[in-house]
């Protein structure tokens, strides 16, 4: 039987002290991982539908082949883990600032069945994303542009976890973004406000086409839907 809570780990970051805990929800009787900064709550398992459309409504707007994918932002592990099911996922190198968070995969502490860490073609990669990103996502080895970049970092474009990240989302972060995508490739990105007509006026003057999606789904404990968008752009 499941305890009814259990701290699995916690570390001091530079952005706070992070914990990964799991618990037993009373009303549905599931085991619910949660990651915390403090007790601010970051995520949990229990609703991931919106981490999994980053990738599933990305990859499905390109038509390419082999696909190199970088997916910014671990956590639990959902949007790559959804990615990897592409079957034209040949690579895929998943970047988070906070090395406790990687830690958990490859201690094998996370939900996440099958593991990241079994997969010959993910690499979990220890960095600031929004750093790579201005300087062209160069990781040393393989690729320099993408088929697919794929993000669940920030709370949207206008509500950041760090207000450094700002310029990735202004015109010229966003064409150097389109410049590390493939022709034909995509950007996909999560956010949990409603569609942003501004920053989807950004994505349309550097993208050959982009969209603003709302993907709605249930929310097991309230008993009512939650919503996130998705904003999906691509290369010609």
């Amino acid at each position: 039987m499941s305890r009814i809570f259990e701290e699995l780990d916690r570390q001091p970051t530079p952005i706070g002290e992070i914990s990964l805990r799991r618990r037993l929800e009373p009303t549905l009787q599931v085991d619910l991982f949660e990651v915390k900064i403090g007790e601010d709550g970051l995520m949990s398992s229990l609703i991931t539908d919106g981490e999994e459309a980053v990738s599933t409504l990305g990859l499905a707007a390109t038509t390419n082949g082999s696909l190199d994918v970088v997916v910014g932002g671990l956590g639990l592990g959902y949007t790559a883990g959804t990615a990897l099911k592409d079957p034209r996922v040949r690579s895929l190198r998943v970047v988070d600032a906070l090395e406790p968070v990687i830690d958990w995969h490859r201690r094998r502490l996370v939900p996440l069945d099958p593991a990241l860490i079994d997969d010959e073609r993910c690499e979990l990669v220890l960095g600031d994303f929004f750093e790579l990103a201005a300087h062209g996502f160069d990781f040393g080895n393989g690729p320099t542009t993408f088929d697919a970049i794929l993000l669940d970092i920030d709370h949207s474009p206008r509500h950041l976890l760090d207000s450094k990240n700002a310029t990735f989302y202004e015109p010229a972060g966003t064409q150097r973004l389109a410049n590390s995508i493939t022709p034909g490739g995509v950007f996909s990105l999560w956010s949990n406000d409603e569609p942003d007509d501004a920053y989807l006026a950004v994505l349309q003057a550097a993208f050959a086409t982009a969209e603003a999606r709302v993907v709605t789904f249930p929310n097991p404990l309230t008993g009512s839907d939650t919503s996130s968008t998705i904003y999906i752009a691509t290369v010609r």
